[in-house]
């Protein structure tokens, strides 16, 4: 079938009956308004999204979310291309005149995007993951289309000076950021997308409302975040060797607010540096912080850029491609007033929290 933008649109919604309540979202300039057919969802969502959450005003992104089965479409979706050390299905699209539908490839769950519509379509309530990376996609979209640079790093601040961290995959990004939570100086500003805008007097970081999603192995060693998995459980967790448990995918949300206290979310900051993690966590060299020039060890942008993925619209409405080349001379345009820095030797989240804060950031 040859679906058109509004034809897939009624095929997703399938009749659905939108409920009275709708969640608005105050994210910096921008105002989201969510509605739906399951007042659950909403819900849930109205939680996740509580330091955002607003009253309503005239919305920029509209989103609709429908909890339905998942989509059964008369059409042949295309795999999305991973990107480099990533492997298997994940994401498959199909362009349309004016829009794009993308379908989960594990999940089922199916998006139309367009410049009209943009709805989330099947279990929602079971993926509602899913529908949350979804509604960040549209404001990362809206902060892109003005000029915002995606990078894939987490983002903190202190004393009012915000600390981009970059890592190769698995390489304890978060696992840091959580680290320098525990001093009480420190905010939230971020999880894996943070976005920079370079100014003419300074550089500013912006992050994204979506919560820490960390694995099992960061949890039971940070007492703070033992909350989040029974007792009984961790102490089975902490028999596994070390090397298991490292590699462990158990994905559980951190409620910033509820586990460090209220006020350490923050949605934007003057950039003082960006600190990009290279160590190993099996080495044996003694762990070496050195300043770097990105132009001349271009193999460490590799860590920090970050494709905007197949639900990218650009202001003129056409989409970006999985064969699309990311803009090297973008990242070092963008940083190259930056002070970034490179860790090297084997893993220690201690001492590095402590030369973020007394070297890095001082």
């Amino acid at each position: 079938m040859d679906y058109t933008v509004e034809s897939a649109a009624s095929a997703l919604q399938d009749g659905a009956c939108l409920c009275t309540d709708e969640l608005y979202l105050a994210l910096g300039e921008c105002m989201l308004r969510l509605r739906s057919n399951s007042v659950a969802l909403l819900a849930g969502l109205a939680d996740y999204f509580s330091h955002v959450a607003s009253n309503a005003m005239m919305p920029d992104l509209d989103i609709i979310a429908i909890e339905r089965a998942a989509p059964e479409l008369d059409i042949d979706f295309i795999d999305w291309k991973r990107e480099p050390g990533k492997t298997g299905r994940k994401d498959s699209f199909v362009d349309l005149p004016g829009g794009r539908l993308v379908r989960k490839v594990r999940t089922g769950m199916v998006f139309l995007q367009s410049e009209s519509h943009r709805i989330a379509a099947g279990p929602c309530r079971n993926y509602d993951n899913q529908v949350i990376n979804f509604i960040n996609s549209q404001y990362m979209n809206w902060l892109q289309n003005r000029g915002w640079l995606i990078c894939h790093a987490a983002g903190l601040v202190y004393r009012g000076k915000g600390l981009g961290i970059a890592g190769f995959s698995g390489g304890g990004k978060s696992t840091l950021m959580l680290h320098l939570l525990d001093n009480d100086e420190v905010s939230y500003l971020t999880n894996d997308r943070l976005f920079v805008h370079a100014g003419s007097e300074r550089t500013l970081a912006r992050g994204i409302p979506k919560l820490p999603r960390i694995n099992p192995g960061t949890i039971v060693h940070n007492r703070k975040l033992h909350s989040l998995i029974p007792a009984q459980q961790r102490a089975a967790l902490r028999q596994l060797p070390a090397a298991e448990l490292w590699e462990l995918e158990e994905k559980y949300d951190v409620h910033i607010d509820r586990v460090y206290g209220p006020g350490r979310i923050v949605a934007e900051a003057p950039l003082a540096a960006f600190l990009i993690l290279d160590w190993q966590r099996d080495g044996d060299r003694e762990l070496v912080v050195e300043q770097v020039d990105l132009a001349a060890q271009r193999d460490l942008l590799g860590a920090l850029m970050k494709s905007p993925g197949p639900f990218y619209q650009y202001p003129d409405g056409t989409f970006l491609q999985d064969t699309t080349a990311l803009d090297e001379s973008a990242y070092l345009d963008t940083l190259k007033d930056m002070a970034v820095y490179v860790v090297r030797g084997r893993i220690d989240f201690s001492a590095m929290s402590d030369r973020c804060l007394h070297e890095l950031l001082a």
